[in-house]
């Protein structure tokens, strides 16, 4: 079956690359959880779309890269979020709150699908938050969730 990308599968490609994968993967997993669309030749033209939206985002090469990766490294991102007792977070921390964090603390606009989170957030703490900036460049960077007064 063949299919074009709408975001990024490990293993598998980028968004608007046009892969061929075993049919029951594509129905059953990539199609229903909106990673993929059936591949037309009217989705061709979708494939321009898609690789500009994600032009604007990328990481344009690997020195760039490496910029970003020593900017992300230098920042300490604070959050502060409600908390109960105990220091138990009410909900947990979303990918989305911490690109906002680190936006606010001076560093880089980042892609919230590009991030890693250590397992759910669900309490105060420090916690080790990796991103992948590009294929061959990682960074990770201290995420210190606080009690919000």
């Amino acid at each position: 079956m063949k299919i074009i990308l709408k975001q990024e599968v490990t293993g598998l490609g980028t968004p608007g690359d046009v892969v061929e994968v075993k049919d029951g993967y594509g129905r059953n997993y990539l199609l229903p959880q909106g990673y993929a669309i059936p591949w037309t030749k009217g989705g061709e033209k979708q494939i321009a779309t898609i690789k500009r939206a994600r032009g604007a985002r990328e990481i344009r090469d690997l020195g760039h890269a490496n910029e970003v990766k020593a900017q992300l490294e230098s920042l300490t991102v604070k959050l502060a979020v409600r908390a109960g007792e105990g220091g138990r977070l009410y909900g947990s921390v979303t990918p989305a709150e911490v690109v906002d964090a680190v936006q606010k603390a001076g560093g880089p606009s980042l892609d919230k699908r590009r991030l890693e989170l250590p397992g759910h957030v669900k309490s105060v703490g420090d916690y080790k938050v990796q991103i992948k900036l590009h294929p061959e460049v990682a960074a990770s960077f201290t995420l210190k969730v606080t009690a919000a007064k």
